[in-house]
This record gives C-alpha cells, structure tokens and sequence, in this order.
C-alpha cells in the first residue's frame, strides 16, 4: 500500500486557486480495474482508491504516513508559468501577424 502525497493542480474550468492550496494524499491502486461483463461498467475491489485525506502542510502528512506506517511518496508542485502580458501588445510593431478580427 502506496501512498502519493500532492497538491493537486488547478481545473481547466477554474480561473482562481480553489482546492489547490492543500496537500492531498491519495492511495495508489493495489489491484487493476476490470470490465464487467453484464454493462461494461470498470471497477475495482480496492476500496483505497476512493479515499483522498487532505491536509493543511505537506508536513502534517508525511507525519501521518509515518504515524500509520504507510509507505509515500511527495510530488512537490511545479511552479506556474506567469508571462505578463499586456493588452497593447496585440497592436505593437513587433507582433509577428498583424491582429485582426
């Protein structure tokens, strides 16, 4: 039983930083999903998967993972990539391919 310890990254639909700012841990998949055959629904019997803990510091987890004798796995966040861009460069000289509608 794995465990990954994560700050989940922002939804494609979300333009603020909901659910973003804690740190997650999340079991890794002990047995592979299977098709059934009746509806051809996938599942699983790991009951693992389902269970996500979240915590205030990546520290506050790792404690816990150590605590319950859980072994894990930390994914530090990748810093995002902010270009600061202006609404005047549409316009500027420089621009490769004029702007237009």
């Amino acid at each position: 039983m794995t465990a990954r310890i994560f700050k989940p990254a922002k939804n494609a639909m979300q333009s603020g930083k909901a659910q973003t700012q804690e740190w997650q841990l999340a079991y890794e998949p002990e047995q592979p999903r299977a098709i059934e055959p009746l509806m051809g629904w996938t599942s699983s019997g790991d009951m693992k998967q389902q269970l996500t803990i979240r915590f205030q510091t990546k520290e506050e987890a790792v404690a816990y993972c150590e605590r319950e004798g859980i072994a894990y796995q930390v994914i530090e966040p990748k810093a995002p990539a902010h270009r600061q861009i202006a609404y005047s460069d549409n316009f500027a000289f420089r621009r490769g391919e004029p702007w237009t509608h």
